[in-house]
């Protein structure tokens, strides 16, 4: 009969790959990895049939979202989010939990911008507001995952 003993080892999620990296590059690889899937949904969405054209606030027509168009807005707001997370981890108390919380209430704003779209079609303005949240599904975990692993 043979004892065990417990392992000494953390669970994965406690010394995981990301865990253990700068959060800036995990803020950059979850950016990647949000951008690719949110660009991904968008073409589906263009496959299906929903136009791609929107239109900002005081514009008179709708302009063409181009392929790769929602990559790249994913990428230009992440870069805030990261900029964020390592503010957070330097300074706040509980920067997981300040990180998920902005986050989610700046998502949950950011869905306004497609609501009130002008000139845009109501299936684009869902697929608009969807990417958002798709991007935020991904980004936002990953790096408050990494957040919840900061050490003081």
């Amino acid at each position: 009969m043979s004892v065990t003993t417990p392992q000494t080892r953390a669970p994965l999620t406690e010394s995981g790959f990301l865990s253990t990296r700068p959060v800036w590059l995990v803020g950059l690889l979850a950016t990647l990895a949000g951008a690719v899937v949110t660009e991904a949904f968008a073409l589906v969405a263009r496959a299906a049939g929903v136009p791609m054209e929107a239109a900002s606030p005081g514009a008179t027509e709708a302009a063409e979202i181009p392929v790769g168009g929602f990559f790249g807005g994913v990428l230009f707001w992440s870069a805030a989010g990261i900029v964020l997370a390592v503010v957070l981890a330097r300074w706040a108390k509980r920067p997981a939990r300040t990180f998920t919380v902005t986050t989610v209430a700046l998502t949950a704003l950011s869905l306004a911008g497609p609501a009130v779209a002008p000139h845009t079609a109501t299936s684009t303005q869902i697929v608009l507001a969807a990417s958002h949240v798709v991007a935020a599904a991904v980004v936002v975990p990953l790096l408050a995952r990494r957040l919840a692993h900061v050490r003081r």
